[in-house]
């Protein structure tokens, strides 16, 4: 069996201005100039391997690599008919076979791909972020699976063509309409490609700030499934299967974990599960179909699955049958959570083992990967080959800042966001501290310390480092705690507001009130964590639960689950003040 891991051989420098300077002594092997070329190659390789798989009531409909590339070339020759290829194509549609279709599509004849969250479509009231990235992109095509993308798609048509799956969106081109039989104009323009072309604007969640439009290019993508390859060698010689939910429209998931399939000739499985109540239950029951040999979640996607899986051991045979690596991104996995899935596997007599990396929408995603094994989830790796990092002393803390083949040219249309981006050097500003795992050895990695712009202080003058201490918080919570949010700047100590699990939410009163054993769990909670030491940035003396949930529309949440804590602080001032009011509310819990 080709070993899961490269040895890292990583090398640090210390500049005269204080950075200290990390990079792979690995160089970066050749690679295609486009994800396009690998899909391409492939498709020719192995053309009955199954390439996609969707849930169709009880069964799946499939696509096969060569059947996929017959519907790829007649869409690209479509784009070319009508016009369509020298601007952008906006998708609102989620994760499905006609969704891959088309930005592989787009990907061939050199048309941008702009994959948009589902729930700026269908749960946005009033589809203000939908319209703002159509106003920057101006597509020439909007992409819509179905009628239930109707009052989306009218939000954004003006004079725009409307391509649907079977024209059951007024005015739209049916699929079995808009393609045609290709011609060598196809070839001709994959052919032109180059490495600077740009492959897809990819908006951000909003997690740090207005969604921008991120550019990424065909050389970008490419150059980065092959840093993943040269690291996770197993690549090369055993084509991933994945069970996967996660959006194409974030990075995480249409550009890291899809882009491994394409590259490595691979297979998807499209999870119509998520970590939300009443949908886990499919991830669930799509594991003994898919037996996915690698898995990627969010850490929240690991909190609702794992528990499904304690109880249901034939489920987590499925899951543990082939599975090489379980992966988690996005956010800092709390430690229990880790514990429990490790335990869970060699219960199950699997040796798989638990990984991460790191990196962000502008960086095609990762920039690190922890490619050795760890026991710890706070462990973001080391610098992948043909990157480097920069480590700069910002006030308190240590920014990591990025430069290599896989890091953005800029933002689209935004020439004074990408000059603000860069430092004097030509690294990336990322905005995440970091500290070295071993300040004698680089090569044991980097920690994660949060992101800089969402800590704070205490009234005392002590840093609040929030990217340790929520998942500190949640994992002494054992459980009971979906998410957390960090308060307390400028008061006299750590206060918290909390989503308890849905097991729970029967124990809080409508007005937010925990009952009596909820109210000694919480306790209970904030006491172990205290117990773990740290000192008064890294206690909790104050919890409130919230009774509702993070809101998309006011930027609370992505739909990745990422919980935007400063946007809930803001929009939820007045519990955030009930959190140091003197008497103390009967929602607030208290410590002692």
């Amino acid at each position: 069996m080709t070993t899961t891991f490269s040895t890292p051989r990583i090398e640090a420098e210390e500049a005269a201005d204080g950075r200290l300077l990390l990079r792979s002594t690995e160089p970066l092997a050749e690679h295609p100039v486009s994800l396009v070329h690998s899909f391409r190659a492939h498709s020719q390789a192995h053309p009955d391997r199954l390439l996609v798989a969707e849930r169709a009531g009880e069964s799946w409909d499939r696509l096969s690599w060569g059947e996929m590339r017959a519907l790829v070339d007649r869409l690209a020759q479509g784009l070319i008919d009508r016009g369509l290829s020298d601007r952008p194509v906006m998708v609102l549609s989620g994760n499905s076979r006609f969704h891959l279709a088309v930005m592989l599509a787009g990907m061939t004849v050199g048309t941008p791909v702009v994959s948009t969250s589902v729930a700026y479509s269908l749960q946005s009231a009033d589809h203000a972020k939908l319209k703002a990235m159509a106003e920057a992109a101006a597509p020439g095509l909007v992409v819509a699976e179905d009628a239930s993308f109707a009052r989306a798609v009218d939000s954004v048509r003006a004079d725009r063509v409307v391509l649907s799956r079977d024209g059951d969106v007024a005015g739209s081109v049916p699929l079995a309409e808009f393609g045609a039989e290709p011609t060598e104009e196809v070839d001709r323009r994959c052919a032109a490609l180059r490495r600077e072309s740009v492959a897809k604007i990819l908006f951000t969640s909003g997690s740090t700030g207005t969604p921008k439009g991120v550019l990424n290019t065909h050389g970008m993508l490419s150059a980065n499934q092959q840093q993943m390859r040269q690291v996770w060698p197993f690549l090369a010689e055993e084509p991933p299967v994945l069970l996967d939910w996660l959006p194409w429209s974030h990075t995480f998931g249409g550009n890291h974990d899809l882009n491994m399939v394409l590259t490595n000739g691979g297979t998807l499985w499209i999870d119509d599960g998520r970590p939300a109540p009443g949908l886990v239950a499919r991830t669930v029951r799509n594991l003994a179909d898919a037996r996915p040999t690698v898995y990627f979640n969010v850490p929240a996607g690991y909190a609702a699955l794992l528990p499904e899986l304690e109880r249901d051991p034939p489920a987590a045979e499925a899951f543990f049958s082939r599975l090489r690596l379980g992966f988690f991104a996005a956010a800092a996995l709390p430690q229990q959570l880790w514990d429990r899935i490790t335990t869970l596997a060699a219960r199950h007599g699997s040796d798989m083992q638990m990984t991460t990396s790191w990196g962000l929408t502008e960086t095609s995603p990762a920039a690190t990967s922890a490619h050795f094994p760890i026991t710890r989830s706070d462990v973001l790796g080391v610098p992948l080959p043909g990157l480097e990092l920069a480590l700069v002393p910002v006030g308190a803390k240590t920014e990591v800042r990025v430069r290599g083949v896989n890091v953005t040219p800029g933002y689209h249309q935004r020439p004074d966001l990408t000059e603000a981006a860069f430092d004097e050097h030509g690294f990336f500003r990322t905005g995440d501290a970091v500290a070295l795992a071993d300040a004698e050895d680089v090569t044991a990695g980097l920690l994660f310390r949060g992101r800089i712009a969402e800590d704070f202080k205490l009234s005392t003058g002590t840093f609040v480092s929030v990217g340790t201490l929520r998942p500190a918080l949640l994992s002494a919570s054992s459980g009971l705690l979906t998410d957390a949010v960090i308060c307390g700047q400028d008061g006299d100590c750590v206060t918290a507001m909390v989503w308890v699990h849905p097991d729970h939410a029967g124990r809080v009163d409508e007005d937010g009130v925990p009952d009596d054993a909820l109210r000694a769990d919480l306790a209970a909670t904030m006491h172990r964590l205290a117990a773990e030491g740290g000192g008064s940035s890294q206690c909790v003396e104050r919890l409130l639960v919230l009774t509702e949930p993070p809101q998309l529309d006011a930027g609370e949440i992505t739909d990745k689950g990422y919980v935007n804590q400063a946007a809930v602080r803001d929009r939820r001032a007045d519990l955030v003040a009930l959190l140091s009011a003197d008497p103390r509310p009967s929602r607030v819990v208290v410590r002692a």
